[in-house]
């Protein structure tokens, strides 16, 4: 159940989270500078120790913060996939509820053919965000790969189903900061899912019961 939880939201990824086409004057949208960027707060302000942002023009300064918001947006999908897909393991409709154990493990036990259908699912996501937000490499330059259109900002791949994106610029800052703030989290906590699991083999949701009954038997 886990890997097919996980597989799903990787699915849903590209298209998750964004705000709707861009309708009116955002700091965001009008100018791509590092010092125009939604996504810093204090302490730490714009965080950036290696300098990559100052030495990165319009086009690739727009990149990166496309890898970081899609990454991000996957981050979020895949930690409420280890969650979900732990805590109904043994229980779900899917497989013959035979899929057990931590979710690092949940990928290898999924029927063959299913990889196939998950792969060409999360290709055609993926091919429809490259349409919207890529130039055709045909018309781009050889120097120039991944090149973004000029209209396209990043992670604004109109998809807004529950009309939540606000028309006020500053609150488009504010929900953009906020999802870019949740994404680096959920890219944190992913990457110490995968490393704990792959370190003793337990479940995260069955790391929370043992650190309960430990706490219960100290007296904690």
């Amino acid at each position: 159940m886990m890997k097919f939880a996980i597989a799903s939201l990787f699915v849903g990824s590209t298209a998750a989270f964004a705000p709707a086409p861009v309708t009116k004057v955002s700091s965001a949208v009008n100018a791509f500078t590092a010092a125009d960027l939604p996504g810093a707060l204090p302490p730490m302000g714009f965080w950036d120790p290696l300098g990559l942002a100052e030495k990165a023009d319009e086009k690739t300064l727009k990149r990166y913060r496309e890898a970081e918001v899609t990454h991000g947006r996957v981050a979020m999908l895949a930690v409420v996939g280890f969650l979900v897909g732990e805590a109904v393991e043994g229980s779900s409709f899917l497989f013959d509820a035979q899929i057990t154990g931590p979710a690092i493990s949940h990928p290898a036990q999924i029927p063959d053919g299913w990889d196939a259908l998950i792969v060409t699912l999360i290709g055609a996501a993926e091919a429809q965000r490259a349409q919207i937000g890529w130039v055709d490499p045909a018309d781009a330059s050889y120097d120039q790969p991944g090149l973004l259109r000029d209209d396209y900002y990043p992670g604004d791949i109109g998809f807004d189903p529950l009309g939540i994106r606000p028309e006020d610029p500053e609150e488009l800052d504010l929900m953009i900061t906020k999802e870019l703030q949740n994404g680096r989290l959920a890219m944190l906590a992913a990457a110490g899912f995968l490393a704990q699991e792959a370190v003793d083999n337990l479940g995260i949701v069955e790391h929370f019961q043992v650190s309960m009954i430990e706490r219960a038997d100290f007296g904690l």
